[in-house]
């Protein structure tokens, strides 16, 4: 199931295996314990599963919520709050049976209509626009028995399945972003803004209890203060740490693991200013810089090149030669300037997250490297907060360097932002071309269609330049020795539930 756009054929089996042959397993063994985790930010978009934006709050929030299906580590749907998927022949028909005995963190027992209302929410019922694009196929939902729903889509959709891992939440909850209600491994205890957030294992979890009890996730928003932080001993894990802080950490009571960030990281362009509405001072950007120099500078030379919004783990889709579309050519830069009007070049400004010392770092890469052609990049530090407000939701902006992740393991997840009417679009990318090729890829069951439709908007946001693309970067996690269990995802999750102690 890691890689999208399955046939529906082979998506059926799948399922057939995942959920209906892996009921999971409940244990009785009481959790234990207590960790410290340090995080880059607060959870400052809220705590509502179905409407956060940001990538490290919903890393958080897997160990809270779960769906009727979850990732594991190998990017496999498992079962969670749904026992078993059907899917008809036709694709269009898909029969959910409940877990028996599945409970909320306040001790009610998840029912059908809990599942309805978590869908037909975020499927924009009650009037607003979809929370999750894919729901906005559903023709029906009903309630079959106490513990069967079944759910009809207008169209087939290959990649239907993977929008399944939505967060279910009860459907008498009010206020879903104060009143923190999921059923995962991990309940919501409390949060001191700008300081920490505070989670207990759930001992009513349906699945394999969390094996360390308490929680404290830590704010530290000062990337300067990580090395310090862990071998102070107020932190016992940090996860994205830069390659020199894990130099620092050697021979240390730190195990250093390394794995990729799953993620795409650009010099994200907002397409509707002056001069980044013309598409020639968009592709001088790409051909100013060299991303091995990049590498090379912020993560040790590790990390893979990217030439478009795609990372290497949607294998079915990452096309390695779009790395070379721009290969570094600082005279066409130059000349590319002056077709447009910019002979002598301009200034501009990056806004870059401060607690991200991998985006600082690389923004200070390619400041130099515009120079060179002539354009002045001045960095403008900002607040994770004021970045979601002004930048990602304002579109108040002119550049901004950051990492973009897939939301579930779908092309859908990280192209349709590109989308020309959509309210995630903040790079404001406008394209009837890509629009087409989009709706073309999602409106397909043919895979070999789906595929090249989805290609071809790969290569139209790099011919265009919607951004200047970089690459997927390495992460490093700091985890004290007295811990272990730590899991790498092939998404943007912390999955704390697989931590244990180390008996000493």
């Amino acid at each position: 199931m890691k890689k999208a756009g399955l046939l529906l054929a082979a998506l059926l089996a799948t399922m057939t295996v995942a959920l209906g042959g892996c009921t999971g397993g409940k244990t009785e063994e009481a959790s234990s314990g207590q960790i410290t985790i340090g995080i880059p930010q607060d959870l400052e978009d809220g705590l509502d599963p179905h409407k956060v934006s940001a990538a490290g709050t919903k890393e958080i929030l897997f160990n809270i919520y779960e769906g009727l299906v979850k990732y594991d580590e190998s990017g496999d749907l498992k079962p969670a709050v749904a026992n078993a998927v059907e899917i008809s022949d036709d694709g269009l028909v898909y029969t959910i049976t409940l877990r028996d005995g599945v409970k909320f963190h306040n001790g009610n027992t998840v029912t059908a209509e809990d599942v309805i209302y978590s869908i037909e929410r975020c499927a924009g019922k009650d009037g607003n626009d979809p929370l999750v694009p894919a729901f906005s196929n559903i023709a029906s939902l009903v309630k079959t028995d106490d513990k069967t729903i079944t759910l009809t889509l207008n169209e087939a959709d290959t990649e239907f399945m993977a929008s399944l891992t939505t967060a279910i939440i009860p459907a008498d909850n009010a206020d879903p972003a104060s009143n923190i209600i999921g059923t995962g491994p991990y309940k919501y205890v409390s949060r001191a803004p700008q300081e920490s957030i505070e989670l207990t294992a759930f001992e009513d979890y349906w699945g394999e209890n969390a094996k360390i009890k308490d929680v404290t996730l830590k704010v530290i928003a000062n990337p300067d203060a990580i090395v310090m932080e862990l071998k102070g001993g107020t932190i016992d894990m940090i996860a994205r740490i830069t390659d020199t802080q894990a130099a620092e950490l050697e021979g240390s009571d730190f195990n250093v693991l390394e794995g990729t960030m799953n993620l795409v990281q650009a010099l994200y362009i907002n397409n509707a200013v002056e001069p980044f509405n013309d598409v020639r001072v968009r592709q001088a950007l790409c051909y100013a810089i060299d991303p091995q120099e990049i590498m090379n500078f912020v993560s040790g030379g590790k990390g893979t090149e990217l030439g478009s919004s795609m990372f290497p783990a949607f294998t079915k889709y990452y096309d390695e030669s779009l790395n070379h579309t721009y290969d570094q050519d600082l005279e066409k830069a130059k000349q590319l300037l002056a077709e447009a009007g910019y002979p002598n070049g301009f200034s501009f400004s990056m806004s870059v997250p401060s607690n991200y010392q991998q985006h600082i770092s690389t923004a200070e890469v390619l400041s130099e490297e515009f120079k060179k052609i002539g354009v002045d990049a001045k960095i403008d530090l900002i607040e994770w907060d004021s970045w979601l407000s002004d930048v990602y939701m304002g579109r108040n902006y002119t550049t901004t360097v950051v990492g973009v992740d897939a939301s579930v393991l779908t092309a859908r997840a990280l192209l349709e932002r590109f989308v020309s009417d959509k309210g995630n679009n903040f790079v404001n990318f406008n394209s009837a071309e890509y629009d087409k090729a989009f709706n073309e890829a999602i409106s397909t069951t043919d895979e070999a269609k789906q595929t090249a439709a989805y290609e071809k908007c790969l290569k139209i946001l790099s011919d265009e330049a919607a951004n200047v693309y970089i690459q997927d970067l390495p992460t490093f996690v700091a985890l004290n020795k007295k811990y272990a269990g730590y899991k790498f995802y092939p998404l943007y999750v912390q999955d704390i539930a697989s931590l244990y102690e180390v008996e000493q």
